[in-house]
């Protein structure tokens, strides 16, 4: 799968140390050079940023027509 900007990404595995788990939704900003891999930008449901983030073609998926959208209250996230 190669991103287009602007795409709606599922995320496929859980990223605690962001606070994002597998499912949720992120917008594709910036696409890297070949297009496996993009800067995705994961926001809360009132229009915050939570993360933004490279990922590849292995940690995202195509929304499909049998996906239910959903909202989550986000854990802390883990600190360094």
């Amino acid at each position: 799968m190669k991103f287009r900007m602007l795409e709606t990404v599922v995320l496929a595995r859980d990223l605690p140390e962001h606070g994002l788990k597998r499912g949720d939704l992120g917008a594709v900003v910036e696409v890297h050079p070949g297009g496996e891999a993009a800067e995705v930008e994961f926001l809360t449901a009132d229009g915050r940023t939570q993360a933004v983030l490279t990922l590849s073609v292995r940690d995202v998926r195509r929304v499909g027509p049998k996906d239910l959208l959903a909202v989550r209250p986000l854990k802390p996230t883990p600190t360094a």
